[in-house]
């Protein structure tokens, strides 16, 4: 029994330190050559965490399978530091990000990749994540 809640409990943590794309919504319709903003939520962890930088990306696959953005994160939008930060009572830290839709993107189906490194732990063992959003290029 003790070691089916201590699996639980680590899976837990592990799950508590992922950050998370609030915005945009899935398939979310945007124009080529408008601003979009892209927020990153990064809930408190009870681990010691050093922020250190976020990117996104974007790739445009209409008609074909998108890649998944831990292979090819696509044209990069935004590439810099993150530091997210409580907006209200409600919700969890988050830093929004304003990034340009290349006004020469295709129309259809394109893929928003989020790359997130950390520093984790007592150690700081680096950590990278990916996370995605498909949105339409309209």
């Amino acid at each position: 029994m003790k070691s089916v809640l201590s699996l639980a409990l680590l899976a837990v943590s592990a799950f508590a330190q992922n950050a998370a794309i609030g915005y945009p919504p899935q398939g979310l319709s945007v124009s080529p050559g408008s601003s979009l903003t892209v927020q990153v939520e990064r809930p408190n962890t009870l681990s010691s965490t050093e922020e250190v930088a976020v990117v996104i990306g974007l790739q445009s696959c209409p008609g074909t399978p998108c890649i998944d953005p831990a292979d090819f994160m696509g044209q990069i939008l935004y590439n810099g530091p993150f530091n997210p930060q409580y907006q209200g009572p409600l919700g969890p830290p988050y830093q929004n990000f304003t990034v340009q839709i290349p006004s020469s993107i295709a129309s259809g189906t394109a893929l928003l990749g989020v790359a997130h490194v950390a520093l984790i732990g007592a150690g700081f063992s680096p950590s990278l994540e990916t996370l995605n959003r498909t949105i339409t290029i309209s």
